[in-house]
C-alpha cells in the first residue's frame, strides 16, 4: 500500500547543477527538491568512512512567542527525546553514539541546526531515526519538565560567562521591538515559572511551536559513500514525508539599532579581569555584495597588524594585546562591522585615544582611495585557499555547506561567499562611509567602573552605564590621538607561488629518523596521501631547565610570548597567505610549530629561528605581556567548576606540575632584567626533536635541520648548548593505589558561582594496545547511557559525561558532573551508583551487542586521515610519547577482532566495577556557593573504609610510586 502511494506521489525536482566546486574536490554533487518543497543537498564521497547529515530549519529564537523566551532551543532539546517511530527514549542518541557517531544541534536567531555523523555502514538506519525528529516527534510531558531543568542548567553555566553577558547587554541596548533585543537560550523561569503564573501549558505551547517546522522552510545536505542514485533514495523515502504547511518564512527588520542607540559609549563591568573595547557601526550586510566582498577588503586593511596598521601603532605604545576586525551578523537583514581589542590598563587610560586612531586610519583609507592591487592579492589568495582547502570531517562540511544554501543560488552552494571576484571600489566607499562618528557604538569592558554605573542588564545582572558620545567629541579625539604613520600594508611576500608537488621517490608508510647528531633528531616523513602543496614542521626545543620551579616554567612562558609578540608584524602576512606558525610552552621546553604551504615556509621559518638565537628581553613589552599574563592567572578563579576540579586532578596526578599559586608569585616578582639573566641558564640544556612531513624533498629537510642547528647552537654569543642524554627530562605521572578511593574536596575559587562539579577519574593501566582496546570499548559501550542517567534521567547538571583520560600514555576513565542541584559528595555518590547499576548491563551483554560494539570501534579506528595536519598529529603524537606505535591502527585492530567478550568482561570485574580488586580512583570535588553547608559537612565526616582524604596534595605525591616513562632519552630511541 505504502509503495504504491509513493509511487502515486509527484516525482522529486532534479536539477543538473554546475556547481563551483575546488579543482582537488573529487565528491560528486546533486540538489534535489522533494514534492513537499524540501530542497536537498546530496554529495557522493566514495573514499569517506564516516556519512554524515545536517538539517537547518529556518526557525530560530526570533520566532519565539512573547513572553516564552527560549521557546526555539527549548524544542531543540526536546526533538532528541523519542519519535513515534522509535519511542525508546534517546534512541536516536543511543544508536548514532554505538556506531562510531556524534551528533549535536544549535538555536540561532534566524534558523535551528540539527547534526549527526555516523560510520558508513550505519547510515541508513541512522537517517531514518534523524527524519523522524521532523515527522513525529514524542514530547512527553515527563521528558517535558526534565529538559526545562537541562535548559535552565545550560543557562547558569552561561550567567557569570563574560561572552555571554556582554552579547544580552548589546541586544538589552537595541530597539525594544526587534527580536535582536529578545533573550534567546530560556530558563526556568522563562520556560515553567512565567508560562504557569500566566495559565499555559508548557507543552501545549511546544507542540503549537513545532507547527512552524514546516517542509519549506528545510535544507538538507546528507553526505553518505553511495552512489548519488542510492542517496537520494534514502532521502526521499525517509524525509517525503515532513508536512509542508507552507508556513513563511521569518523576515526579520531591518537594523535593530535606531538612532538612541547611535553615538554612545557603554561601560560595563565584566567577571574576569581585563579591558576591553569594541567599536561597533550597523553597516549594509556583505551578503548582498558577496561578489564585490566590501567588507573583507576593509576588515583585511583595519585588522591588519603589520608595520604602519593600527594594532601594530597601539601595541607599540603599550595599549592592547590583540585586534580583530570585521562584519558579522546572524541574520541576512542587518549586519555590524566591530573591531574589539583588549586593553592594558595604560590602554585603559588612553581610550580616545585609541577611538581617534581608529577613526584617523578610516579618514586615511577614504583620502588615499581603494586600490585595485589590495583587491586582486586578496582575491589571489582566496582562490588558492578555496582550491587547496583541505579535506574536513564530514560532519563538518555539512554544517558548513547547509548554512549557504538559503543564502545562495545553488551553483554557489560549495563556495558561498569565499570567493570575491568583482573589483568595485564604490561598493566599498559605501560601507566605509558607513563607519562614521554619527552612526558608531563603544562598548568599553573594565572593573574599574565599579561604583560608577547606574544599570543593570535584566538577563545577566550586568551592571552598565551608558554615555553619549557626539561626531565633535570624536573630532576632537582624532585631533589629540597619536601622530605615529599609519599606512596601508606593503604588497605580501609571502603569496606562494610555486604550487608544484615534490615526487616520492619511494612509497613511506611511516615517519623515519633521516639524520641524528648531538644536537638534534630529524624525523621525516613524506606526503603519499594528500597530494598537496603544504608541508608540517615541528621543532620541539626539549630543554629540561625550563620546568624544574615555578620560577622556571613563569620565565619560559614570557620568553615564548614575547618571542610571538616579536615575531607577529612580519608574520602577520605569512598568516594571511596561508602559512601558520605558533610557538608555544611545553612540559620540558617549548616548541615551534609551523604548517600551510611550502614555497615560502623556508623563510617564515628562518626568520623565526633567528628570532630565537637574537632574543633580548624589551622592558616595553615585557611590562604589557606580564600584566595581562597576571590577569589571565586571576582569571582561573572566574573559570567553570568543572576546569577547575580537572586543574586539581592535574595537580594530583603530575609530578612536574606546580600550582598556579606559586606561579602568580613567580610572575609577581618577575622583571626584565631578571628574565634576561635567567633565560641563558634555562635554554643551556637544549635537544632539538625536528619533524617534516608533508610536500617536501628529504634534502631539503636535512638542509633545514642543519641551518636550523648552525642558527640555534653556532650564532655568536647563543646561550643554547647541548644537552647529555642523562638530562633528558620525562614527565611522569603518580599510580595510584588498588582498591582505594582518594578524595580531594575544595571550596570553588569564585563563590559567587552557584554551580559545584565532580571530576572521578578511574585510573587503568600505561598504554598497552591489548589493555586500550577493552577500555575504548567500555567507553563505547558506557558513554551514552553515562549521559543519560546523569544527565537525561537524573537531571544533575547540564554538563555531564563518561570520557577517556591518557596521561603521559596513563589511561583512565573520567566522569564529569557540573550542578547547581546537588552537591559533589552527591553527584560522586551517583557516579558509582551509575557503574553498579552498569554491571549487570555489562554482565549480561549478549554476543550479537558485543560483536555489534565491536565492529563499531574498528569501524572507528580504521577511519582515514582526512587531511595532512590529521596524519602528521598522529604520528607526531607517538613521537612526542615515546611510544613509537606508528602502526597503532592496524594492530589494535588486529587484536579487537579477535577479543573474547569473556576476556572483556574480566577486563572490567578487574578494574572498573565499585569495588574491583584493581580500581584505582581519584574524586576531586569542587563546592560551589550553592554548596558550602555541605562542603562543611562533607570535611568533617570520618574517613570510611578504603577510602583516603587528600588534603595535602604535594605530600600525597610523594607518598606514591610513579608509572614508568614510555620515552627514551636522545641517545636511546627505539623502534621496538
Amino acid at each position: 500500500m505504502a509503495a504504491a502511494a509513493a509511487a502515486a506521489a509527484p516525482a522529486p525536482a532534479e536539477s543538473n547543477v554546475e556547481f563551483i566546486r575546488a579543482r582537488s574536490d573529487k565528491r560528486e554533487y546533486r540538489r534535489v527538491v522533494l514534492p513537499n518543497a524540501l530542497e536537498c543537498l546530496l554529495i557522493s564521497d566514495s573514499e569517506t568512512d564516516k556519512a554524515a547529515a545536517c538539517m537547518e530549519v529556518g526557525v530560530g529564537s526570533f520566532s519565539d512567542p512573547e513572553g516564552l523566551e527560549g521557546l526555539a532551543h527549548f524544542l531543540e532539546h526536546m526533538l532528541f527525546y523519542a519519535s513515534e517511530k522509535y519511542p525508546g527514549e534517546q534512541d536516536y542518541t543511543k544508536y548514532i553514539t554505538e556506531h562510531g557517531g556524534s551528533c549535536n544541534a544549535y538555536t540561532s536567531s534566524e534558523t535551528t541546526n540539527f547534526y549527526f555523523d555516523v560510520n558508513v555502514a550505519n547510515f541508513e538506519e541512522a537517517l531514518d531515526r534523524f527524519a523522524q525528529f521532523f515527522i513525529k516527534p514524542l514530547m512527553s510531558q515527563d521528558a517535558v519538565l526534565r529538559e526545562i531543568k537541562a535548559v535552565d542548567s545550560e543557562h547558569k553555566k552561561n550567567l557569570l560567562s563574560d561572552g555571554w553577558r556582554m552579547y544580552q547587554l548589546q541586544k538589552h541596548l537595541a530597539s525594544k521591538d526587534h527580536p535582536y533585543h529578545k533573550f534567546s537560550t530560556g530558563s526556568w523561569e522563562t520556560l515553567e515559572t512565567k508560562p504557569k503564573e500566566r495559565g499555559l501549558d508548557i507543552r501545549q505551547e511546544l507542540l503549537k511551536f513545532y507547527e512552524n517546522y514546516s517542509a519549506n522552510l528545510m535544507h538538507l545536505v546528507v553526505y553518505g559513500k553511495e552512489s548519488l542514485d542510492c542517496i537520494q533514495s534514502f532521502v526521499e523515502r525517509l524525509f517525503s514525508d515532513i508536512k509542508n504547511t507552507d508556513q513563511r518564512s521569518f523576515k526579520c527588520p531591518s537594523q535593530p539599532l535606531s538612532e538612541q542607540h547611535m553615538q554612545l559609549v557603554i561601560k560595563a563591568i565584566p567577571i574576569s579581569e581585563g579591558d576591553y573595547l569594541k567599536i561597533s557601526w550597523p553597516v549594509t550586510p556583505n551578503i548582498h555584495f558577496y561578489k564585490e566582498g566590501p567588507s573583507r577588503y576593509l576588515s583585511h586593511l583595519i585588522g591588519h597588524e603589520g608595520e604602519g596598521s593600527i594594532f601594530h601603532i597601539i601595541k607599540e605604545l603599550g595599549w592592547a594585546m590583540n585586534l580583530s576586525a570585521g562584519e558579522g551578523s546572524d541574520s541576512a537583514q542587518y549586519s555590524f562591522f566591530s573591531i574589539s581589542m583588549r586593553l592594558t590598563d595604560a590602554g585603559h587610560e588612553h581610550m580616545e585615544d585609541i577611538i581617534g586612531l581608529v577613526f584617523k586610519y578610516i579618514l586615511l583609507l577614504k583620502e588615499n582611495g581603494i586600490h585595485e592591487w589590495i583587491f586582486d592579492e586578496l582575491v589571489a589568495i582566496n582562490e588558492t585557499e578555496f582550491h587547496y582547502q583541505d579535506k574536513v570531517h564530514p560532519i563538518s562540511y555539512v554544517t558548513d555547506t547547509v548554512s549557504t544554501m538559503r543564502l545562495f543560488p545553488p551553483e554557489e552552494w560549495l563556495v558561498g561567499a569565499s570567493l570575491p571576484s568583482k573589483y568595485a571600489p564604490n561598493r566599498i566607499n559605501m560601507i566605509l562611509d558607513e563607519l562614521s562618528a554619527e552612526r558608531v557604538r563603544i562598548l568599553w569592558e573594565s572593573k574599574k567602573f565599579k561604583g560608577s554605573t547606574d544599570s543593570v542588564e535584566p538577563w545577566y545582572s550586568t551592571a552598565y552605564s551608558v554615555e553619549n558620545v557626539t561626531p565633535s567629541m570624536i573630532q576632537q579625539w582624532i585631533q589629540k590621538a597619536p601622530t605615529e604613520k599609519l599606512c596601508i600594508p606593503k604588497p605580501n611576500i609571502f603569496i606562494p607561488k610555486d604550487l608544484s608537488l615534490k615526487e616520492a621517490h619511494e612509497k613511506v608508510k611511516f615517519p623515519a629518523i633521516l639524520r641524528k647528531t648531538p644536537l638534534s633528531r630529524l624525523w621525516y616523513k613524506p606526503d603519499m596521501l594528500f597530494s598537496t602543496p603544504k608541508v608540517h614542521i615541528i621543532i620541539d626545543f626539549h630543554c629540561p631547565l625550563t620546568s624544574h620551579s615555578p620560577e622556571a616554567v613563569i620565565s619560559t612562558s614570557l620568553f615564548v610570548d614575547l618571542l610571538a609578540d616579536y615575531l607577529n608584524a612580519y608574520a602577520y602576512d605569512a598568516q594571511i597567505a596561508g602559512l601558520f606558525y605558533s610557538i608555544y610552552r611545553t612540559s620540558a621546553g617549548f616548541q615551534v610549530s609551523v604548517g600551510g604551504y611550502n614555497d615560502k615556509m623556508r623563510i617564515l621559518l628562518d626568520a623565526i629561528m633567528k628570532h630565537i638565537s637574537n632574543f633580548e628581553v624589551k622592558p616595553n613589552r615585557f611590562c604589557a605581556l606580564k600584566e595581562t599574563a597576571v590577569k589571565d592567572y586571576q582569571n582561573f578563579k572566574f573559570s567553570q567548576p568543572y576546569s577547575q576540579a580537572s586543574y586539581y586532578l592535574s595537580l594530583i596526578l603530575e609530578d612536574q606540575k606546580w600550582p598556579l599559586a606559586e606561579k602568580l608569585e613567580a610572575l609577581s616578582k618577575l622583571e626584565p632584567d631578571s628574565l634576561a639573566k635567567f633565560m641563558p641558564h634555562l635554554l643551556s640544556k637544549t635537544f632539538l626533536e625536528c619533524y617534516f612531513h608533508g610536500n617536501i624533498e628529504p634534502n631539503e629537510a636535512t638542509s633545514i635541520v642543519q641551518e636550523i642547528e648552525d642558527t640555534i647552537f653556532n650564532t655568536p654569543n647563543s646561550v643554547f648548548k647541548s644537552m647529555s642524554p642523562s638530562q633528558y627530562l620525562i614527565k611522569r605521572v603518580i599510580m595510584l593505589e588498588n582498591e582505594l578511593k582518594c578524595y580531594h574536596q575544595i571550596e570553588g575559587l569564585n563563590q559567587k558561582n552557584e554551580n559545584s562539579s565532580v571530576v572521578q577519574y578511574i585510573q587503568v593501566h600505561l598504554d598497552d594496545a591489548l589493555s586500550n582496546i577493552k577500555l575504548q570499548l567500555f567507553a563505547l559501550i558506557a558513554s551514552q547511557p553515562a549521559f543519560n542517567q546523569l544527565r537525561t534521567v537524573e537531571q544533575l547538571g547540564y554538563i555531564a559525561g563518561l570520557s577517556l583520560r591518557s596521561d603521559c600514555g596513563v589511561w583512565a576513565l573520567e566522569v564529569v558532573i557540573q550542578s547547581t542541584v546537588k552537591d559533589p559528595s552527591h553527584l560522586d555518590a551517583r557516579i558509582d551508583e551509575f557503574f553498579k547499576m552498569f554491571e549487570s548491563k555489562i554482565h549480561e551483554l549478549s554476543d550479537k551487542d558485543f560483536k555489534r560494539n565491536v565492529k563499531s570501534l574498528v569501524d572507528s579506528k580504521l577511519e582515514k586521515f582526512k587531511n595532512l595536519w590529521e596524519e602528521s598529529h598522529f604520528y607526531w603524537g607517538e613521537i612526542e610519547a615515546g611510544t613509537l606505535k606508528f602502526d597503532r591502527v592496524e594492530s589494535e585492530v588486529a587484536l579487537l577482532r579477535e577479543l573474547k567478550k569473556e576476556e572483556f568482561i574480566e577486563f572490567f570485574d578487574q578494574h572498573i566495577r565499585v569495588g574491583a580488586p584493581q580500581r584505582k580512583t581519584v574524586s576531586v570535588q569542587v563546592f560551589g556557593g550553592e554548596h558550602l553547608a555541605e562542603f562543611k559537612k562533607a570535611i568533617a565526616e570520618a574517613d570510611i573504609p578504603k577510602t583516603y582524604r587528600i588534603t595535602d596534595i604535594f605530600g600525597f605525591k610523594r607518598s606514591r610510586p610513579l608509572y614508568r616513562s614510555l620515552k627514551g632519552g636522545p641517545g636511546r630511541i627505539t623502534m621496538d
